[in-house]
Order: C-alpha cells, then sequence, then structure tokens
C-alpha cells in the first residue's frame, strides 16, 4: 500500500545508525525529542512537531528523553503537495490523533476502505500544515565541520570567529566565505540557530530558561528570549504550550 505506519519506543540516549527507507517518511514523538542528521544537516524535533524525509536520505536519529516515535512511509509521488523537501512541520491536534490512528492500521487495507479514507486524510493534512525552521545546515569542508562540533559540544563558548580561523588554520575572510558558500547562512547567525537547536532539547525537557540560556552562551534570560522570539516567532515559554 502507498501509505503504512508503525510505532516503536526507545528509551533515553537510544541511537539509531545511519539508514535510510525508499519510501519518504514522516517522523513523531509521542513523547522526547528526537535529533536527525544527515550529511547535509541536522533536524531538532521536539514534541508537537515531526520531521519529513525524503525517500533515499542517508540519516541517523537520536533519542533525548524517553522516545515513542511513529512513523509514517509515504510512496513518492502518491499525492501532490507533500513537502518537497526534508523539512520540519507542525503537528496539530488533527494531524497528532491522525497519526496515532494510522499506526493501527493493517499494512495490507483494503482500496475504498474506511482505513484508507484515513491514510489520504492524514496525507491532506499534512500537504495543508506549515513548515517550521528547524534545520541546521551542515558544512561539507572538514574544518569547518571540525569548527561546527566544537560549537555543539560546548554552546557557551564565546570565541570570535577570528580565533575559530586561527583554530583551524584558516584566515577569518576565508572562514565567513566558505561558511556561507557551504551552509547559505553566515557563520555568526549558523552559530545563533545551533545554540538555539541546542536550547530547544533542554526547554523540552522542563529545564529553567534562564539556566538554558547562561548554558548556551547568552548573557541574559532576555537576550536569549529575544533571539528566540526573532527566529521561532514566540517566545521560549509559549514554544510547547
Amino acid at each position: 500500500m502507498p501509505v503504512a505506519a508503525l510505532a516503536a519506543d526507545y528509551p533515553h540516549g537510544a541511537f539509531v545508525a545511519s539508514h535510510k527507507h525508499r519510501r519518504a517518511q514522516l517522523l513523531y514523538a509521542i513523547e522526547g525529542v528526537m535529533l536527525i542528521e544527515a550529511d547535509a544537516g541536522r533536524w531538532v524535533v521536539p514534541p508537537t512537531r515531526a520531521v519529513w524525509l525524503d525517500a533515499g536520505l542517508d540519516h541517523t536519529v537520536r533519542m533525548s528523553g524517553n522516545v515513542r516515535m511513529r512513523t509514517v512511509f509515504v510512496e513518492p509521488g502518491t499525492v501532490d503537495h507533500l513537502p518537497s523537501s526534508s523539512c520540519v512541520v507542525e503537528v496539530n491536534p488533527l494531524l497528532r490523533e491522525l497519526i496515532l490512528a494510522a499506526v493501527d492500521v493493517p499494512l495490507d487495507y483494503a482500496r475504498g476502505s474506511r482505513h484508507e479514507l484515513l491514510m489520504r486524510l492524514l496525507l491532506a493534512e499534512l500537504a495543508a500544515i506549515p513548515r517550521l525552521p528547524l534545520y541546521l545546515a551542515w558544512p561539507t569542508d572538514a574544518k569547518l565541520r571540525s569548527i561546527c562540533d566544537s560549537i555543539m559540544a560546548s554552546p557557551d563558548h564565546r570565541h570570535a570567529a577570528a580565533d575559530w580561523a586561527n583554530a583551524v588554520g584558516i584566515a577569518e575572510k576565508t572562514l565567513h566565505r566558505m561558511f556561507h558558500r557551504e551552509t547559505g547562512t553566515t557563520f555568526g547567525r549558523w552559530r545563533q540557530h545551533a545554540r538555539l537547536f541546542l536550547a530547544l532539547e533542554q526547554l523540552a525537557h522542563g529545564e529553567k530558561i534562564v539556566d538554558v540560556a547562561l548554558e548556551h552562551g547568552y548573557t541574559s534570560q532576555s537576550a536569549f528570549a529575544a533571539m528566540f522570539k526573532r527566529h521561532f516567532g514566540v517566545s521560549p515559554s509559549a514554544f510547547y504550550s
């Protein structure tokens, strides 16, 4: 059948090694946070969101917190207007219930049956919901990747771009030029986004906003909240409401 769904639960820290699927995939977690990595970038998928992954995309999945994952597989070309590339999407109450119901649909459901209508409604709802800016582009150059890895490991570091450039043996102007070419954004903006993405994981686990702000390189809760709202459109306290 062109659409199928399944359920799988994972403990905190579980890691699904690099793999790919012949069909496109919608990954959603009832609980917990998923961090999906591919060569071209990374997605943070907190509760109330899901990630759409293109067919054939090599990716890994890391679980933060106990994750109750629900997956929908879709044959390419099944319907029009589904996401044209991998992205994070909002999961509204209707889509959530459709995903949960789809898990109980047998793989060999009959055409024209209630089960097929449910699956088609799920796809129609998925095609209509907004895509969200929860993607972090990842460079291919080894020196740039080492910088990005260091920032992700210690987001509170306040090193200037010149310090990072010196650490990997390139000129600061070269760093900026290469970074923009490989990620489509500036080094400074990428670092801001990386800190915000990492903060999402801790916020999802109920940590205090002020603690999250300081641990991710912000001088105050208000500075963090302002940057968060500028990027995501809502305050940190409202993001998971």
